[in-house]
């Protein structure tokens, strides 16, 4: 029998074996775990500052889940670089027009070459939601001013110091005016705020305006070439629309996750989606998947034959007609728009969205959206959860049963574009008014959106 190694050679041994472990993880997490964090640092911090206009030292509550990325903003160049301890580098950078993206598979000076002109006529000084002006100089009657102010206030409040809510802007529309709007420490009016989901329904509308225009076609197959010749050439716009797609997808946020590794660590998001196999039969199973938008967003942009032009008809078939002058769609290094996750606007133009949608796709005497797109992008999912309509979340499977409601203390017709970290754009039919919050909620059960609109509503005057 051999005899055992002596105490300094095992010790050795260990040591050698610990470093050779440490180095395989640190090798592992450099290239398969820190890219999703430090891609998320860079591009959110390059929007943070680039987009929204703020300032690079007060975001760190946006990114305090990657607490452990450091990040370094390049005014000059507009870019953003994120790493962790020089490892799993990542470069955002800013394009006019198109906001940030991620430099991966691409040179930062070639991304940076994307850029359109987005001309808006000015706002002006009109009542909004035509212009920027004051609400209306006297409240309509019925309504309570003292009870209005209260429930928005108390938006604001911190009653956990634990569990942070961290409330933004809100904005109150009634009767197409604005009768209440706050805005936390360091926001105002014209501070963009990202919508996370809510793109999901901005690319709803975008869908609709191509089916008003006969360019797509509702209940018809998707038109994915990919897609031809196997079973996912079934697929309609419509099981897209409502996540019943059959598509396998991982709506995980995390390292190795379909969603994050589509959003933070590829070229072309959209080839992630697209490259998934079927789970499920279309239109049997519901599943909540962002990779379901960006194929949409996908479909959008092989409706036109240059890039530019895609680029361009956010503008100017939705956001110009509507007066959402402040409305930045961002791509990804590819140049499809991410229509999962990231358009920015302020908080009076998500209110233009949301009173689009109140007044069932009619602008100022124009329809933008289709007749009876409303109707349809609010109706819930047959086989979805009794909640989820057309990437838009309905309030009542039910309308007699409050306790299915999403909201059980809203009307039942409501329904709302929703998004990560509680933004919310609440549409109320019955009472003629939309809720805007936007805000930065870590965690979920801090903010409860139920007992904030069921408190603006009693404020506001009986239907």
């Amino acid at each position: 029998m051999p005899a055992p190694p002596a105490p300094s050679r095992l010790r050795r041994r260990l040591l050698l074996g610990f470093a050779f472990v440490l180095l395989a993880a640190v090798v592992f997490a450099a290239g398969w775990i820190l890219p999703t964090a430090t891609g998320y640092v860079a591009k959110n911090a390059c929007s943070a500052v680039f987009v929204a206009g703020r300032d690079p030292d007060r975001i760190g509550e946006d990114l305090a889940p990657m607490w452990y990325v450091s990040f370094a903003v390049d005014r000059e160049q507009r870019r953003v670089h994120a790493s962790v301890l020089g490892l799993a580098g990542r470069t955002a950078v800013h394009r006019d027009g198109l906001g940030c993206a991620l430099a991966i598979g691409v040179a930062p000076e070639v991304l940076q070459a994307q850029t359109i002109a987005v001309q808006h006529a000015p706002a002006g000084d009109a009542p909004w939601p035509a212009g920027e002006g004051e609400r209306l100089a006297a409240d309509p009657p019925g309504l309570d001013r003292a009870a209005l102010d209260a429930a928005v206030a108390g938006a604001f409040s911190e009653p956990n110091p634990d569990s942070l809510r961290l409330t933004r802007a809100v904005v109150v529309v009634h009767g197409g005016a604005i009768v209440a709007e706050r805005y936390a420490d360091g926001f105002d009016r014209g501070t963009r705020h990202l919508g996370w989901s809510m793109s999901k329904s901005v690319t709803n509308a975008l869908i609709g305006i191509l089916v008003g225009r006969g360019r797509l076609t509702r209940d018809a197959p998707a038109p994915v070439p990919a897609w031809s010749g196997d079973p996912r050439g079934a697929i309609t716009l419509d099981q897209l629309l409502r996540m019943s797609s059959g598509l396998q997808f991982e709506e995980r946020y995390g390292p190795l996750a379909d969603a994050t590794h589509m959003l933070f660590e590829v070229e072309d998001a959209v080839a992630v989606a697209l490259a998934r196999p079927l789970a499920h039969d279309p239109d049997s199973v519901f599943a909540y998947s962002s990779g379901t938008s960006n194929i949409l967003s996908w479909i959008v942009r092989d409706q036109f034959p240059a890039l530019a032009d895609y680029h361009r008809f956010p503008h100017e078939a939705l956001f110009a007609p509507i007066g959402m002058r402040s409305a930045v769609f961002e791509t990804d290094a590819s140049g499809t728009f991410l229509g999962s996750s990231f358009v920015y606007a302020t908080a009076r133009d998500w209110a233009r969205f949301g009173l689009l949608y109140l007044r069932d796709g009619v602008w100022d005497g124009a329809r933008i959206l289709p007749e009876g797109w409303v109707e349809y992008s609010r109706t819930p999912t047959r086989t979805g959860p009794g909640d989820y309509a057309a990437h838009f979340w309905a309030n009542a499977p039910d309308p007699a049963d409050p306790s299915k409601r999403r909201l059980p203390h809203v009307p039942p017709d409501a329904y709302q574009a929703s998004g990560f970290q509680g933004q919310a754009v609440l549409v109320v039919p019955s009472r003629d008014a939309v809720i805007v919050r936007l805000g930065m909620t870590h965690e979920r059960a801090a903010w409860d959106l139920d007992s904030f609109a069921a408190a603006v509503l009693a404020a506001l005057p009986p239907a």
